[in-house]
């Protein structure tokens, strides 16, 4: 077994000049500021793609994603895709824990979570999903931005034994 963290943070983008969208998860998020950043921003995919990079030693984000936005590639969703492509094992959970004030996460846990399996083929039940505000503690928590925890536990691939 092996287990890895990954991290992401971004501000939110209060200009949104470009039209763009609240995306975590791959779920979209109606009527609330997207993420400043080159890509489309999901703090969530980045944080796994991180994770999946600390059991890779593949950093996805670093180096390969460079070249997929000078093709103009900003779905979050294909940089994930890349870091899978170096994954030799199987995940066998995924815990996200998010800090923000802004949006409200819990009515949109079960759709993030049902995301999230399909795109990391595994169950929903694999997955666990925390939001907080920190007690207004940091920018995260004030609502200037959204920081995410990711903790993935991986097996070697036809592993029965349970984790």
């Amino acid at each position: 077994m092996k287990v890895a963290i990954g991290q992401d943070s971004h501000q939110f983008d209060f200009e949104n000049n470009q039209n763009k969208k609240l995306v975590l998860a791959g779920v979209v998020f109606e009527g609330e500021p997207p993420m400043l950043a080159n890509s489309d921003g999901d703090v969530v995919l980045h944080a796994i793609t991180n994770a999946i990079s600390g059991i890779t030693t593949k950093n996805i984000l670093g180096e390969v994603t460079g070249s997929l936005l000078k093709e103009g590639i900003t779905d979050s969703k294909v940089y994930l895709q890349e870091a899978m492509k170096y994954l030799d094992e199987e995940i066998v959970h995924l815990s996200i824990s998010m800090e923000c004030k802004v949006p409200k996460i819990t009515p949109k846990i079960d759709e993030m979570r049902k995301k999230l399996a399909e795109l990391l083929h595994i169950k929903e039940q694999a997955i666990g999903i925390t939001a907080t505000s920190g007690e207004e503690l940091t920018e995260f928590g004030r609502g200037k931005g959204i920081q995410v925890l990711a903790c993935i536990t991986t097996q070697e691939k036809g592993c029965t034994g349970s984790p």
